[in-house]
């Protein structure tokens, strides 16, 4: 009775001179409301013993492993996986940071180095991991190696753009002032190539922290990705519980930390993120540039292979991956695995993608939901995606379920963002329009909203696209059940099938190229009304 009197205060006139401050209280705790629901929801499922505590441990079995981790085991294993990814970061985006430099200053180089970059960039991290594996073993090295795989990509492109696009107008500027190279380079250059720089540094720093966390997952004796592992297979979900909060919360003090650094060192008006724009284009003679490093690459492969300079069981010659990747194709072996994954990634897009499409659109039009809602879908996306498949694993097992679903949660949160992005970003008189014409909720969907939106979530749909292909490579490796590429190169490891291995490589990078293609298609077709 107190709480009903309390909030009714504010429908009583306020004394003078003093504002009402309920309802200010009211926008405050709205956002508590669904963390306190869940968290009441699981305290009555343990009770009541509605499930198994194996699969869903008490709260206060939780804080309690929590308290005991605390005391000293789960600081070592964190420490370690920090250290990892300390030294990572300082090794790739130092080499990012000087590949996109020169890049960036020499179009020569750009021309001779960046095609090969960037074909190799199309593969993701996760599908080098067998190689990697293979080559490195699974100790320290195969960390590094990972890591500065996924941290280097981010830190190049945006390096190289932001030197080469400052460079024009800074030229320019340095032969009217007569600078020397150095001045040019740390008065102009430098300022101006800082905010894509930095840019890359946040990518690289989420991406760096999940291909850690998968490679700990798959290879380690240490770490907070081993920790959970080894509580997975004792079922110990409560270890596992603690270790994604304590994930969670160091995603958000290092997203936070590189954005307090981009603030305090780029104090100057700049865009909020780097466009990676296409070169120029080669004529002539350049035309052939870009195909001899690729093709000197290959020559060496080959004469590697030949001279038996590595051990022919490491290094296979690229004949020999031709050879098995056609056999594949041919017998459908290659064909009928890849075919699987994509099936697998249209129907985690269909599930996780549909989800993010309706609540991104509620949480846009809906500022009461956005309030309820958003705090928690924030903090949640703030979790590396591979710090839920022990969870996944233990509640859905090792079957199709648990891979839609991991695949889905990775194509939740690029659509749902970009969704509620765009809706939040239209134009204001287009609800006062709304409002003149009296449109009903279907209406304004129909005739504003989406047409408003439309550039927004197709661009959200084909990052989607992309998440889902890179969670089902994911959902593969860590359930490596009932077929998929995924699997047959985690098998080919296993048996030490480079061949099969990079073959496997190749096609994902491949698919992962055309789906981001017909993305692209999907989205200048869906939205070429706006350039008409």
């Amino acid at each position: 009775m107190a709480r009903i009197s309390l909030l009714s205060l504010p429908l009583a006139a306020p004394a003078q001179g003093r504002q009402p401050r309920w309802p200010h209280l009211g926008e405050r705790l709205l956002p508590w409301l669904l963390p306190l629901a869940l968290f009441a929801l699981w305290w009555l499922a343990s009770r009541n013993h509605w499930m198994s505590e194996q699969i869903l441990p008490a709260p206060s079995l939780v804080w309690s492993s929590a308290v005991e981790l605390a005391g000293g085991e789960l600081w070592s294993h964190l420490a370690i996986s920090l250290q990892r990814l300390f030294w990572g970061l300082l090794a790739g985006v130092s080499a990012g940071a000087l590949l996109g430099a020169l890049l960036g200053f020499s179009p020569r180089a750009e021309r001779l180095v960046f095609p090969t970059f960037s074909a190799l960039s199309q593969v993701p991290t996760l599908a080098w991991i067998p190689l990697f594996m293979v080559f490195f073993g699974i100790g320290e090295t195969l960390k590094l190696v990972v890591l500065v795989k996924a941290i280097v990509v981010p830190v190049t492109l945006h390096t190289l753009v932001g030197v080469r696009d400052a460079q024009p107008g800074l030229r320019e500027a340095a032969r009217v002032l007569r600078l020397p190279s150095h001045l040019l380079i740390r008065r102009l250059i430098l300022p101006a190539a800082l905010p894509a720089f930095m840019a890359g540094v946040r990518l690289a720093l989420a991406a760096g922290w999940t291909s850690l966390l998968a490679v700990e997952l798959l290879a380690s004796s240490e770490g907070i990705g081993y920790l959970m592992v080894w509580a997975r297979q004792l079922f110990m979900l409560d270890i596992v519980f603690v270790c994604i909060v304590v994930i969670g919360v160091l995603g958000v003090v290092m997203d936070r930390g590189v954005g307090w650094l981009d603030r305090k060192w780029v104090h100057w008006p700049h865009p909020a993120t780097a466009q990676i724009r296409r070169g120029p284009r080669y004529q002539g003679w350049q035309r052939l540039q870009p195909w001899l490093l690729p093709l000197g690459l290959v020559a060496l492969w080959q004469l590697a292979t030949q001279q038996a300079w590595v051990d022919p069981n490491i290094l296979v010659s690229p004949w020999a991956v031709l050879q098995t990747t056609v056999a594949g194709v041919l017998d459908m072996s290659l064909v009928s695995a890849l075919a699987l994954s994509l099936g697998r990634t249209l129907g985690g897009l269909v599930l996780g993608g549909g989800m993010g499409f309706i609540v991104g659109l509620l949480l846009g039009l809906s500022r009461t939901s956005e309030r309820v809602l958003g705090p928690t879908l924030a903090a949640l996306r703030q979790i590396a995606i591979f710090a839920w498949v022990p969870l996944l694993t233990a509640w859905f097992g090792l079957g199709e379920l648990a891979k839609w679903v991991f695949i889905a949660l990775a194509a939740f949160f690029p659509l749902f963002i970009a969704t509620q992005r765009s809706v939040l970003n239209l134009s204001a008189q287009l609800n006062e329009a709304a409002q003149v014409l009296r449109l009903s909720l279907g209406q304004r969907l129909r005739r504003l909203v989406l047409p408003g939106a439309a550039a927004g979530i197709f661009a959200g749909l084909r990052l989607s696209l992309i998440y889902a292909w890179l969670g089902t490579i994911g959902a593969e490796y860590f359930m490596p059940s009932n077929g998929g590429i995924g699997s047959l190169m985690i098998g080919a490891q296993q048996l030490l099938r480079m061949d099969l291995i990079m073959s496997g490589m190749l096609l994902v990078g491949l698919t992962g190229a055309a789906l981001n293609l017909i993305g692209q298609r999907i989205e200048t077709r869906a939205t070429r009304w706006r350039h008409a």
